[in-house]
């Protein structure tokens, strides 16, 4: 008989969230200090966050660690977190007044958790360098995910086991048996790449506060910059620079765990690998076809243009060094196309991801052989395994309750005012974690016009599509409350 949900041990979970953004706020306030401004909106912000965890962590006080979280348990705290992580984020911009009003806020420490990269703000460089630097944090906190840092603080306890783990992450190829193992796997490859990105874009004589700003929101693939222009005003070596990493962010870990150890034969075989370089490469070229031959830009000038456009938009980074709306229409077509891609499975790209779209084409191939062939036993293979039939299921139906959710949320949207086009492409683009949409939204505009209502609707959308609609979606069905 399944026992009862144990509220102690998500509230033990949701007070280390607490505790990890008190903690957070730190950094902050050493910019703060170096930048000659005031502390104390990150220092109440610390003491708010702190506070808050400890109370939740004294009320937990005595919960057993005996047994690992159970699914139920799992789902709820991970959506809770996400629900907390986002109102403590709005914490800096409503104590220091940067951000007016509170949905506002809300909005733009959503947008940053979730690694979407869409903003309010019209004027970013108006913003003191400390809150700019806590917008891009929120990427790298979120980029990892704030469950697989609750993992690897938790002191020699069975909570947050492999269900809290695959709850929050499609990551489901172990690189090592045990959770702990994998954590520290997934976070030293996630911290290696940040450094490896701030020292190249150091060499490209961007700032130590710029670079580490631009490094958090690449490998978290989210997309905020300190600059109002994104990353336009940039030299060509820091875009290719920052192209580079956002391909390599939009890769699964697994792979990057591979080439450490030099498993090229396992990288050769990974099926998503190959598909994800094999979209990324034919969108990129096709588009700079299209700028070169319909535009007067160079080949160059073009090829850069192009790729860094589909690769942050295919990861769902959301940078941006062209507004892809003044390209002739076809381009940009391809583009809003590509935010229903997302980049691998087991990276921090969001998105439906690459695996899902092969799983869902092979499995149409699978369905037109079968018609031909109607006593044939084909299996569908997926890296050299067969595809068995849960997984298989699990990722079609996916397919399907993302463009389900995707229509509905665009029509509520329609139904509070909006036009046609920014309610699709906000819907589109708040699901997939990308941050620029089409129409009013695209790289050249923002959200700060959308209504108070839409941005609450979208806040929940960035959420949704984080936690990859079922993780959250199973909270409302009635078999969930049900012991």
């Amino acid at each position: 008989m399944p026992r009862l949900l144990n509220y102690r041990l998500i509230g033990r979970v949701i007070s280390l969230n607490f505790l990890i953004a008190g903690i957070a706020f730190i950094p902050c306030m050493i910019v703060a200090i170096i930048y000659s401004e005031s502390i104390y909106p990150f220092l109440d912000s610390s003491l708010v966050s702190i506070s808050m965890g400890l109370v939740l962590y004294f009320l937990s006080f005595g919960v057993k660690h005996s047994k690992d979280i159970q699914k139920k348990e799992a789902y709820l705290a991970v959506t809770l977190s996400w629900v907390f992580l986002g109102l403590t984020g709005t914490l800096p911009y409503l104590f220091s007044h940067t951000i007016p009003g509170f949905i506002n806020a809300l909005f733009e420490s959503v947008s940053g958790f979730t690694t979407t990269g869409s903003s309010i703000l019209t004027d970013i460089e108006s913003l003191p360098k400390s809150v700019l630097l806590w917008r891009s944090l929120t990427h790298w906190i979120g980029g990892i995910g704030i469950i697989m840092l609750v993992v690897l603080i938790l002191p020699s306890s069975k909570i947050g086991g492999i269900n809290l783990f695959s709850s929050e992450s499609s990551l489901q190829d172990k690189i090592k048996p045990r959770i702990k193992q994998v954590g520290y796997r997934l976070l030293s490859i996630y911290v290696s790449l940040t450094v490896a990105e701030v020292v190249l874009l150091l060499f490209g004589r961007m700032s130590l506060y710029e670079s580490v700003c631009n490094a958090f929101g690449t490998i978290a693939t989210g997309g905020f910059s300190p600059k109002n222009d994104s990353i336009t005003s940039y030299s060509p070596y820091i875009q290719y620079v920052i192209m580079v990493f956002m391909l390599l962010s939009g890769t699964s870990f697994i792979i990057h765990y591979l080439l450490m150890k030099r498993d090229f034969k396992k990288i050769k075989d990974n099926d998503e690998f190959r598909f994800y370089l094999f979209v990324t490469f034919v969108i990129g070229a096709v588009i700079t076809a299209v700028l070169y031959f319909q535009t007067d830009k160079g080949l160059e000038l073009s090829f850069r243009e192009s790729f860094f456009q589909v690769i942050s938009i295919i990861t769902t980074t959301g940078f941006a060094t062209s507004d892809y709306m003044l390209w002739p229409q076809f381009g940009w077509v391809l583009i809003f196309f590509a935010m229903f891609l997302g980049g691998s499975t087991g990276s921090t790209s969001g998105g439906i991801k690459m695996a899902r779209h092969l799983i869902l084409i092979k499995n149409i191939k699978h369905q037109l052989r079968q018609m031909i062939h109607p006593r044939a036993i084909i299996p569908i293979r997926f890296n050299n395994n067969n595809l068995d039939e849960e997984t298989n299921t699990s990722a079609v139906s996916l397919i399907v309750l993302y463009f389900i959710t995707f229509v509905v949320a665009s029509v509520i949207l329609l139904g509070t005012g909006l036009d046609g086009t920014t309610s699709t492409s906000a819907v589109a683009t708040c699901m997939a974690g990308i941050g620029p949409g089409i129409g009013t939204v695209g790289p050249a505009g923002n959200f700060a016009y959308i209504p108070g209502i839409d941005k609450i609707i979208l806040s929940a959308v960035m959420i949704l599509g984080r936690l990859e609609l079922y993780t959250a979606f199973v909270l409302f069905s009635k078999s969930f409350w049900m012991f």
